[in-house]
């Protein structure tokens, strides 16, 4: 005779509904909040739309003075610095990652957690500041896409430790024991082992470090030279991108030229939803692997 279930959860009380309709109405709220700037952004960049069509994203040209606006060196500056971050704070971000979750001894690890979450809260100025007067000056980078690319590459290195030593650290044990006892060393350990289980969240950390790196206003303004219409694969050569470009026109922009840059605005918190998108479904997909679904 089969034994009739038990229901643990208990009967539901009013707490629990409260509870509930809070944490729906927040959900609800971050959407609404996230739908207002939208909407309201890009109602605002409609006119250089009329005005431009997608010659916006085309042409190479930028002169407010001849009403002409094109964002496509500003887009390249964008992705080129952000892609530069991504290349030096990658292998270093995995690495400190590893390092503090397979091979430091748990008296290392914790300052070095700590370090990095100082790191994180360092204000992005600051690094703009030391950008202009010890990369520029004194290692003779100038002001340059490389430099801005050091400079974010600095910033999102902690976002993409702490994110990946998270990751890293939801490998089962036994796993990580069990390739230890059939006599594999401990780099194999890791690459056979930690690494493809953790493959989907490594890349969803770095591209939320991308997605950071190329929102990046202030730091980039300073360092990056703001040369307009450049557009070149020179790391050397000054140049521009979007955030940077917004920062420094917007108090001076009257009109169709404000509009331009709320389009540049429109076009980059679009490309951030879809690199932050990206992550989210690559983070989905590899847990669901790991779950056998």
């Amino acid at each position: 005779m089969n034994e009739p279930e038990i229901d643990l959860r208990g009967p539901p009380n009013y707490r629990d509904r409260a509870f509930a309709k809070l944490t729906a109405g927040a959900a609800g709220l971050v959407l609404l909040i996230l739908g207002l700037i939208a909407i309201t952004i890009t109602r605002r960049s409609l006119p250089v739309f009329h005005e431009m069509g997608l010659g916006f994203f085309t042409t190479k040209r930028w002169s407010p003075p001849d009403s002409l606006f094109g964002a496509l060196p500003f887009i390249w500056g964008t992705v080129f610095t952000a892609t530069i971050a991504l290349v030096i704070a990658v292998p270093i971000s995995l690495g400190v990652a590893l390092f503090m979750t397979q091979v430091a001894p748990p008296r290392l690890a914790k300052p070095l957690v700590y370090l990095m979450d100082l790191l994180a809260g360092i204000p992005s100025v600051v690094f703009g500041l030391w950008g202009v007067l010890v990369l520029s000056q004194h290692f003779d980078l100038g002001r340059s896409f490389l430099t801005a690319g050091i400079i974010l590459a600095i910033m999102i290195i902690p976002i993409i430790t702490s994110l990946s030593r998270e990751v890293i650290d939801t490998t089962p044990p036994g796993d990580k024991e069990g390739a230890l006892a059939m006599g594999t060393t401990r780099w194999e350990m890791i690459t056979e082992t930690v690494l493809p289980h953790s493959a989907g969240g490594l890349v969803g950390a770095v591209m939320l470090g991308l997605g950071r790196a190329m929102g990046e206003t202030i730091a980039a303004a300073l360092v990056i030279g703001s040369a307009l219409g450049q557009m070149t694969l020179r790391p050397l050569a000054p140049g521009n991108s979007m955030p940077a470009v917004i920062a420094n026109e917007w108090g001076e922009a009257q009109d169709l030229h404000k509009s331009a840059l709320i389009a540049l605005a429109v076009t980059l918190f679009a490309m951030t939803i879809v690199v932050n998108l990206i992550a989210t479904g690559i983070v989905q997909r590899s847990m669901k692997r790991g779950q056998g679904t």
